[in-house]
């Protein structure tokens, strides 16, 4: 609407490990832009700036620090642990190790919190990385190199890929709400190809970053007091 106020703006930091989607999710809720053939490079450090109708009559502004993916040891550099009024954690959830990483993060996060509350929101993006085709040899990426399959397993091997595959990826997000449950953080499933599926996760620390103000029932008291007395 273009008749919405802009209230204040907040500061979010998205991070994670490397090429699990960061970016790709916010091209995608921003611009719309994003397709499986899309080329995205690495992320060094970009600032995107979202704004948001909550369905309060304003529009909320949150300013998102796109953070370099993190690997092995490497973690989130201090500064970004400073100054942000909440984080957006991803992962890929084909990808122990970016579901591993998290953790590490969320105790730096409370490290340097400085006793306040902080808003954490945990994203799985079931898209971060594009399919390989049919056709594709798996000998340059499986597991030891082992060359492509005879012709005659081939229909089968590809069925056991994907049906590992699958069991992990839900192995992987059964122990992420297992954790967020514990660590009592949001976690939300998106696709970043499909725009609408980013659109609640993004919605709701929104709503959590700039809360309804509602009247106390002092001021409500004095008001109709106010009015008695002039009366």
């Amino acid at each position: 609407m273009l008749t919405s106020k802009i209230s204040k703006v907040s500061k979010v930091v998205i991070c994670g490990g490397k090429a699990v989607g960061k970016t790709a999710i916010l091209e995608q809720l921003i611009y719309g832009n994003v397709s499986i053939g899309s080329e995205l490079h690495s992320t060094i450090e970009d600032t995107y700036v979202a704004s948001i109708d909550t369905g309060k009559g304003s529009r909320d502004m949150l300013r998102i620090y796109d953070t370099a993916g993190l690997q092995g040891n490497v973690q989130l550099p201090r500064h970004y642990l400073l100054y942000p009024d909440a984080f957006i954690l991803v992962y890929d959830p084909s990808d122990p190790a970016s579901l591993d990483m998290l953790a590490g993060i969320k105790s730096d996060i409370d490290k340097y919190k400085e006793k306040k509350e902080m808003i954490i929101i945990v994203i799985a993006n079931m898209h971060s990385r594009q399919p390989r085709s049919a056709g594709t040899s798996p000998s340059s990426s499986s597991p030891g190199g082992f060359g492509p399959a005879s012709n005659g397993n081939l229909h089968s091997n590809g069925s056991h890929q994907i049906s590992n595959q699958t069991d992990l990826t839900e192995s992987n997000l059964n122990r992420a709400n297992n954790w967020c449950a514990r660590e009592r953080i949001k976690h939300y499933m998106v696709n970043a190809m499909e725009r609408a599926s980013l659109y609640e996760p993004f919605v709701q620390l929104a709503i959590r970053l700039y809360p309804t103000q509602t009247k106390s029932s002092f001021r409500q008291l004095t008001q109709k007091a106010s009015k008695v007395d002039n009366s």
